[in-house]
């Protein structure tokens, strides 16, 4: 199948006139681009002297997860006949801190809510989570458990 490449531009944002004269002399603002795409305004988690308003690294990180979970779900919903027509998830992370300062995500816990069009086919959508768990490229080059709790509704009628 062969290789992907991606790049992307990080340009901090946050000297605030002295550099990193001292810990709490800089911002952590940053910007996340790439070639044709609107940048993200992101910054460190505000525990880190971080500006609450902008995406941080950890944030980034769970919503890659949910995102390639979405993607490869979506794509064995099509194989397996399925009607997708609605799906959210309120995906949920947990880090910890290690003595050095340093730190890791520990579980990731994603809950997507996925909606049908035919009833009759809420288990086997219920059921094509674990297929899509196995293909989401972003889970597999982790070094913590992303867990599944979803749900599986159909339209109401």
């Amino acid at each position: 199948m062969g290789a992907h490449h991606y790049a992307v531009n990080i340009a901090w944002t946050g000297n605030r006139g002295t550099g990193t004269s001292g810990y709490r002399d800089y911002g952590r603002d940053h910007l996340i681009s790439a070639n044709g795409k609107e940048p993200i305004r992101a910054s460190a988690d505000p525990a880190f002297h971080g500006d609450a308003d902008r995406w941080n690294p950890e944030e980034l990180l769970l919503a890659a997860l949910s995102e390639c979970h979405l993607m490869s779900y979506l794509h064995v919903a099509v194989n397996h006949g399925v009607r997708v027509v609605a799906y959210t998830d309120d995906a949920i992370g947990a880090m910890v801190q290690t003595t050095d300062g340093g730190g890791h995500f520990t579980e990731v816990t994603l809950r997507p809510r996925v909606t049908v069009s035919d009833p009759g086919q809420v288990e086997l959508a219920q059921s094509l989570h674990a297929e899509a768990a196995g293909l989401c490229f972003i889970a597999a080059s982790v070094n913590f458990p992303v867990a599944h709790e979803p749900v599986t509704v159909a339209v109401a009628r």
